[in-house]
């Protein structure tokens, strides 16, 4: 057969399939391909995106805005309909450094062009190791081994599966308003809104619940000191061991050291004195989630700093690479080595470029002083919160929380029946108004609050724009709430 009369074509088992057969042909032909908006109208072409967007999207995945985010920079997004909008969401705390940080996308399009993709299992690679050189300083003290994967909830689950191979024991106990993930496992764990896990039952078992010291799901009134409510949930705890899961069967107690989706609330130093003191007594692994409350976001490296008390095992992910799908695990090295070769692993787990980000992110937590940044800052939205607090007109009921980590709840302080039933639904109307506005935040938790996550190195100016915009919110919906 000479070259003017061989056959075209792919050989399958020993055949030659005409071009017409080709699966590759076949599925190239029978999808059209779409142009969104060729006329150049920035809104027009929004419409279509979103409409296309509705369609095809599942309808799981809720939306604040309906655009589409077409770039970002720093501390603002730009939508394709050509809208530019302040963030304080930073992805729900992921883009700490601000949206696109030149340093963390050269080192991460530098990653890309020596290794992509190292898979765990088969060898070390560079940036792995430097990111743990990067944490070993700045993680607490006696945490010295690590592992790396892709979201908070995976390694949320590693940590349970851990404590329950080293201590041989099967029950979690977990905080009243927690969230630690969507998966099945987490679900289990998530106790900060039913949405999460509604109509997904039977959940992962052995998992018990334990009240969290926030006044409002607690019952208390707003002014109830610290020792009272520390002690109330302390005693519950107790109550759990006696009633629910005996000390004996228990593998583990799992904390965020700042309740995030639950109401950003910061656990009190010595509740978790307390629950540090019940676990060395009973053999109970520690577990500090520190996935939305990590690097640098309460004004310290970890949010575990502000009580000093030390966890077996610590969760992070969100802001340790600005954006790369990156979280992880350390814990002390004798609990860690337990697990067996092959026992930890996952396809993309500590995937190189996000660990190259990674490295990056704390080289400039250094070079730019971004803790100093979040100091001056935390001061100036608390100061400006405090002020809008003492107007009764705007019915903030708490400012709290901590670095750049803030939440401002609206309502009464009251426990009364019916006492804050005109201000039902204020945050989220809040927070979509402050998006018309120019301004996304969002809202936390079953109750009325709206919660603070701008970038760490915001400035000043962007800052007193932010807030401005939400005091004008607050005053419009509110006074229309009455």
């Amino acid at each position: 057969m000479n070259a003017s009369t061989k056959p075209t074509g792919i050989l399958l088992r020993g055949r030659i399939l005409p071009r017409a057969l080709q699966p590759s042909r076949v599925i190239r032909s029978s999808l059209p391909r779409r142009s969104f908006a060729t006329n150049g109208d920035p809104q027009a072409k929004a419409a279509e995106l979103v409409s296309f967007g509705q369609k095809h999207v599942a309808k799981g995945l809720n939306r604040l805005v309906d655009d589409v985010i077409q770039s970002a920079e720093g501390s603002y997004v730009t939508l394709t309909s050509g809208k530019r909008l302040l963030d304080f969401t930073t992805g729900i705390g992921v883009t700490n450094l601000g949206h696109c940080h030149p340093k963390v996308s050269k080192a991460a399009a530098e990653q890309c062009m020596k290794v992509v993709h190292a898979q765990c299992s088969l060898a070390f690679h560079e940036p792995y190791l430097e990111l743990v050189d990067a944490l070993l300083p700045v993680v607490p003290k006696g945490l010295d081994t690590f592992f790396f994967w892709n979201s908070g909830a995976e390694a949320v689950e590693q940590s349970i599966k851990i404590a329950r191979a080293v201590t041989g024991r099967q029950n979690i106990i977990a905080m009243q308003g927690a969230y630690h993930g969507r998966t099945y496992g987490t679900m289990a764990l998530t106790r900060s809104k039913t949405i999460y896990s509604e109509g997904s039952a039977p959940l992962m078992p052995g998992v018990f619940v334990t009240p969290f010291p926030y006044w409002h799901q607690a019952g208390f009134p707003q002014n109830v000191d610290e020792k009272t409510l520390v002690d109330h949930c302390l005693h519950q705890l107790s109550l759990v061991f006696s009633q629910q899961t005996a000390p004996k069967d228990t593998a583990a107690i799992i904390i965020e050291t700042v309740i995030g989706e639950g109401g950003y609330v910061p656990a009190p130093k010595s509740y978790l004195e307390g629950l540090r003191k019940v676990c060395d007594e009973h053999g109970i692994v520690l577990i500090f989630d520190e996935v939305q409350c990590g690097f640098g976001r309460t004004g310290k490296y970890f949010a575990q700093e502000w009580s000093g008390v030390q966890p077996d095992v610590m969760v992070f992910a969100k802001g340790i690479a600005n954006g790369f799908p990156l979280s992880g695990v350390v814990g002390k090295k004798h609990l860690m080595d337990k697990m067996k070769p092959g026992s930890m692993g996952g396809t993309y787990a500590g995937n190189a470029v996000s660990c190259a980000a990674a490295v990056a992110c704390s080289k400039v937590m250094k070079e730019e002083n971004i803790l100093s940044n979040v100091e001056q800052r935390s001061a100036e939205l608390f100061s400006a919160l405090h002020k809008m607090q003492r107007d009764p007109s705007l019915r903030i009921s708490d400012v709290r929380g901590a670095g750049l980590m803030v939440a401002v709840e609206f309502g009464t302080g009251s426990h009364a029946p019916g006492a804050e039933k005109a201000l039902k639904g204020v945050a989220a109307k809040i927070s979509k108004r402050c998006a018309d506005k120019g301004l996304l935040i969002l809202s936390t938790s079953v109750f009325e609050v709206i919660r603070f996550i701008p970038a760490l190195n915001i400035s000043q100016k962007e800052l007193a724009e932010g807030i401005k915009i939400f005091e004008e919110v607050v005053r419009e919906v509110v006074a229309s709430s009455h």
